[in-house]
């Protein structure tokens, strides 16, 4: 399953708009990880998966959600009410909570991927408004088999950041997570 991540938009619709019509065949789930700053209500939210960020205000939008694929249990939050800021403890219990294993946030505006505990834990970074050392406006594509990860980072013309791939095992001491 691929799984395009995205988060911290900050109001740019059209980036959205771009991103669906480049990768709608080549997807199968479109994420997004908070501060949209769009209406609850956008038509783009039948196709993204999309989570409140500190920016978004709405009835409509969960500050969390779990999602079943055939190969993984994803929990996605902004990750403002999880303190990402201060590090992935907090978030990383509320996906063990879930029994997740991937997590996926923003708020931070700052790419971050790594597996900790079985778990994938991945930032997109901002579609818009990168923070930190990687100044790139970046999005993320998960290729998620049984036996491993596969991440991609693009920059926002939906190019490949060729330093920005990893590829995770699932296996943790020889047992499949």
């Amino acid at each position: 399953m691929k799984y395009l991540v995205v988060s911290d938009n900050h109001g740019d619709r059209q980036i959205l708009v771009d991103l669906l019509a480049h990768f709608k065949d080549q997807v199968d789930l479109f994420l997004h990880c908070g501060d949209s700053e769009l209406p609850d209500s956008d038509p783009l939210w039948d196709t993204f998966q999309v989570v409140a960020g500190n920016c978004d205000y709405g009835a409509q939008y969960p500050d969390h959600r779990t999602i079943e694929t055939s190969v993984d249990r994803i929990y996605m939050t902004h990750g403002h009410l999880a303190d990402v800021r201060f590090g992935i403890t907090k978030v990383g219990l509320q996906a063990q909570q879930a029994a997740a294993s991937i997590v996926l946030f923003g708020h931070t505006h700052q790419i971050a991927c790594e597996k900790v505990g079985g778990r994938l834990f991945l930032n997109p970074g901002s579609i818009s408004q990168p923070r930190g050392p990687i100044q790139i406006k970046s999005f993320a594509i998960i290729d998620s088999t049984p036996e491993a990860w596969q991440v991609q980072y693009y920059d926002r013309q939906f190019q490949k950041c060729p330093d920005l791939n990893f590829v995770f095992s699932r296996e943790e001491n020889g047992n499949k997570k």
